[in-house]
């Protein structure tokens, strides 16, 4: 307990110096939202207009520390002020709703990916030597060395445009003959299969070379051995003993990429035009939308933290080691 109390504080201290980076930064860049939004119109309003728009963004002259401890009690509050890109919206709202098609793109590519390369990577070792070692591991690293979004693009190219099997991009159809529940959840399975496969294809090489060496040296281990001494079947021994020890590495890695998923799958959100948190960025960074940068960066900030905290909980439960060494 003291060991996972001691990493959350660590967590805590971060997500602190997170939040007042993200105050600062964008102070220290030339303009503000409210100008921004005023340029747009290009004389179409009224110069006192410009005051007005600085108090939607929240914009004051009070000294800095002031703007701090108010931008830290709305940062508590969930309230990141409202978004120039999607104006009137609120950026609580615009990422929302981003939010939910990362999560079924790059979150679902991602336990896809980690399930089936681990449960890959413990075959290949408990059948070292044979077919399935052999070839399978040089095509999928084959596969991973190229850069998802070209994957991405390819697939695009080939399914979407040339055999015309998948739709070209966007998260669902505008239009759907048919309303009903079936309907449209096929549509939006059909519309995330291609760019999901393109990060599937690009990352299940990496974890089942990563856990099939981790179980070849889990393998060679002294408690494997006295195992098979005692005589347990070859199939606890793989995924009882060898497998729960050698998933910790993995875990950790699935951890990061798990709360990287918050961040989208940039270059393939733009390639499809997926409305995900990536693609949200990207809009954010062409318009100077500082609000919904802010907000991005930091539920992108808060799901790193919490996705690590909760692998050294599960590390914990899984390994006693780290129990009795803390």
């Amino acid at each position: 307990m003291y060991h996972l109390l001691r990493r959350f504080g660590f967590y805590a201290l971060a997500g602190w110096l997170s939040l007042t980076i993200n105050f600062f930064l964008p102070r220290l860049a030339p303009g503000d939202p409210a100008s921004l939004v005023f340029a747009r119109f290009q004389g179409q309003m009224k110069p006192e207009s410009l005051e007005a728009l600085k108090q939607v963004f929240g914009l004051t002259d009070a000294p800095l520390y002031q703007q701090y401890f108010t931008y830290l009690k709305h940062m508590l509050q969930g309230d990141f002020g409202i978004s120039v890109v999607y104006y009137p919206a609120r950026v609580v709202d615009v990422i929302g709703q981003g939010f939910q098609w990362t999560l079924l793109l790059a979150g679902t590519a991602v336990v896809i990916s980690f399930v089936l390369g681990t449960g890959l990577g413990i075959v290949a070792a408990a059948r070292r030597g044979s077919w399935f070692d052999s070839i399978l591991p040089p095509v999928l690293a084959f596969f991973g060395a190229f850069p998802y979004f070209w994957l991405a693009m390819l697939l695009l190219y080939v399914f979407a445009f040339r055999l015309g099997w998948f739709p070209l991009g966007h998260a669902m159809s505008d239009r759907l003959a048919d309303d009903s529940l079936g309907t449209k959840l096929y549509d939006v399975i059909s519309h995330a299969f291609l760019p999901a496969l393109s990060i599937v294809l690009a990352t299940v090489g990496g974890w089942m070379l990563s856990m099939r060496n981790a179980m070849m040296g889990a393998l060679g281990q002294d408690y494997v051995g006295l195992a098979e001494a005692k005589g347990l079947s070859r199939f606890r021994i793989i995924w009882r003993y060898a497998a729960r020890n050698a998933l910790l590495p993995n875990m950790t890695g699935f951890g990061m990429a798990l709360g990287f998923v918050m961040g989208g799958s940039l270059l393939t959100e733009v390639i499809f035009s997926y409305p995900g948190q990536g693609f949200l960025l990207v809009q954010a960074v062409r318009s100077q939308d500082f609000p919904l940068m802010q907000g991005l960066f930091l539920m992108i900030t808060t799901a790193v933290l919490l996705a690590n905290w909760l692998v050294d909980l599960f590390s914990t439960i899984l390994d006693p080691r780290i129990r009795l060494e803390s």
